[in-house]
């Protein structure tokens, strides 16, 4: 099984390695932008992942590279607890990695037909849970703003139908079922069941909340002059990345003159690049998982940390319902 990390190049000149320096790939996956960071400089690496396979994946490239790789399993939520010390790079690849998507056995995709899953840890409530205790208007709200989907009201109710009359344990069953409520695929290059299945993945894994505060800790580790990239896949990442660079870059307003005045805070990141770095048309090829791809890359100045990023606020209904099912 092969991973191909998206923006590898972007990803690996936006954090300008240097030798000497400490980095962490907050999302160890396969290992590719870690391997691109030894490559570039004689610089270390936390090796952080919360996938206890990809932390033995790690621990097999730190026999490689001795003293040079660093894992460390953990949700990245917690980067800066598990640096202990200010590093000069953190990179994240937000999101579901190629080895999740192709074991079938974790449950990630409806191209295999296996037990519903999700869990980028293996630990807690799975998306099994979330279709069986779920409520009609708990999935609705997971459906429409953790899927973007159109046709949320429509699934939720077929969901709770099939499901009083036996579970809905697989991704086969799950993928067809939501097949037949929006009435096939008509054409759709995308799979009819492609957001339901991504609004279980957020949910379960609580990402964006995990997100969130990943950049609240990448903001208080990195030293000035340190670099952060972050590569996301969907719109929900990207917009949160987004608003929040582009705030404590201070690309955004500070606000009304008819409101009280506030004294502003110094920009705490300098934005490498107005927009998202997305990939080529040669990578988009390669690699069609490649296309949705965005790049958003900032260098940390010497001003206090902002904090304060928030997840939105969205499918409040079902994350009230997992709370008390997780």
């Amino acid at each position: 099984m092969s991973h191909a990390p998206v923006l590898l190049a972007e990803a690996i000149a936006a954090l300008a390695p240097r030798d000497g320096a400490l980095y962490i790939d907050a999302t160890f996956g396969g290992g590719g932008y870690t391997r691109a960071l030894l490559a570039a400089a004689d610089c270390r690496v936390i090796a952080i992942d919360r996938d206890p396979e990809a932390i033995a994946r790690a621990r097999a490239l730190a026999q490689e590279f001795p003293g040079k790789v660093l894992p460390a399993q953990g949700r990245f939520s917690g980067l800066d607890t598990l640096a202990g010390e200010p590093v000069a790079g953190v990179v994240l690849d937000v999101g579901v990695s190629s080895f999740q998507i192709d074991t079938p056995e974790r449950g990630f995709s409806f191209r295999f037909d296996a037990d519903l899953d999700m869990r980028m840890d293996s630990i807690g409530a799975s998306a099994l849970d979330a279709v069986a205790q779920l409520t009609q208007s708990g999935l609705e709200a997971m459906l429409r703003d953790f899927g973007e989907e159109k046709q949320a009201r429509r699934i939720a109710r077929a969901i709770v139908a099939a499901r009083a009359l036996g579970p809905v344990r697989t991704t086969g069953q799950l993928a067809q079922l939501v097949e037949t409520a929006v009435g096939g695929r008509k054409g759709a290059r995308l799979h009819p069941a492609t957001r339901t299945f991504q609004a279980l993945r957020l949910l379960v894994n609580d990402e964006l909340s995990e997100l969130a505060q990943a950049l609240n800790a990448a903001e208080r580790i990195l030293m000035p002059g340190g670099r952060l990239v972050v590569v996301s896949f969907h719109s929900l990442e990207d917009r949160l990345v987004k608003q929040a660079l582009a705030q404590r870059g201070g690309a955004l307003g500070t606000g009304s003159r008819y409101l009280p005045e506030i004294i502003p805070q110094s920009p705490s990141f300098r934005l490498l690049k107005r927009g998202a770095v997305e990939p080529s048309e040669a990578e988009q090829a390669a690699n069609p998982r490649a296309r949705s791809a965005r790049l958003r890359a900032a260098e940390r100045t010497e001003a206090p940390a902002w904090g304060g990023v928030e997840a939105p606020d969205l499918a409040a209904a079902a994350l009230a319902e997992w709370s008390a099912i997780a």
